[in-house]
């Protein structure tokens, strides 16, 4: 997990303020592709003259972009993607549908890996809603009352409380109207149902 970077302060101006990368790519003369990879950090090193240009579209200065208005490097919290889906077989870090970026405790980075994930539907109201974010850290397996982020069939992650029994696993909803999904241990293998993390931390919308 990377630091603060100058390709996401872009993404998070720019979304705030409703450009498109479209826009910035016309601005450069370059094409929208050049954007998503100085964003999702597949351009490592952003020309100085390149962040001058884009600072001077997004109407910020050079200093936000490149972090130097930021505190110290050891004080900063590790930035981790908001991801809209995850899908089977792709792994995390090579998710491309990165709607946002959270911070995280720097002294989270011992504990392992972590993601976000964006909740779609009511399944886990009343705690967790339709469009809150939970932080995930990633991991294949956990214990019975742990709420997890599964993919079932390859569809797309769901977050369910896990429960394990002798016979298999049950994803429950924490909304009545739901009912527990059962899969025995024949099916967790042949469909197959995979955990992908737990969720450590729930950040609800306002």
């Amino acid at each position: 997990m990377e630091q603060n970077t100058v390709g996401q302060r872009i993404f998070r101006v720019r979304k705030k303020k409703k450009i498109t990368r479209k826009q910035i790519a016309d601005f450069l003369d370059v094409h929208e592709t050049t954007i998503k990879r100085y964003e999702d950090g597949t351009t490592k090193k952003i020309p100085t003259e390149v962040v001058e240009r884009i600072a001077k579209f997004l109407n910020v200065s050079i200093d936000y972009l490149t972090g130097w208005e930021y505190e110290s490097q050891s004080q900063q919290g590790l930035q981790i993607p908001v991801l809209g889906n995850v899908a089977a077989g792709i792994p995390i870090s090579a998710v491309e549908d990165i709607l946002d970026y959270e911070e995280i405790d720097p002294s989270w980075q011992s504990q392992g890996e972590f993601f976000a994930l964006r909740i779609k539907g009511d399944s886990m109201q009343p705690k967790i809603d339709d469009g809150d974010v939970v932080i995930v850290r990633q991991q294949s397996d956990a214990n019975s009352g742990d709420t997890v982020i599964a993919l079932v069939n390859g569809d797309d992650a769901t977050c369910k409380k896990l429960q394990k029994t002798e016979n298999g696993i049950m994803l429950l909803s924490t909304n009545p109207n739901y009912l527990p999904m059962f899969f025995t241990n024949e099916e967790i293998q042949t469909k197959p149902v995979v955990i992908l993390g737990k969720v450590v931390e729930l950040r609800s919308k306002f």
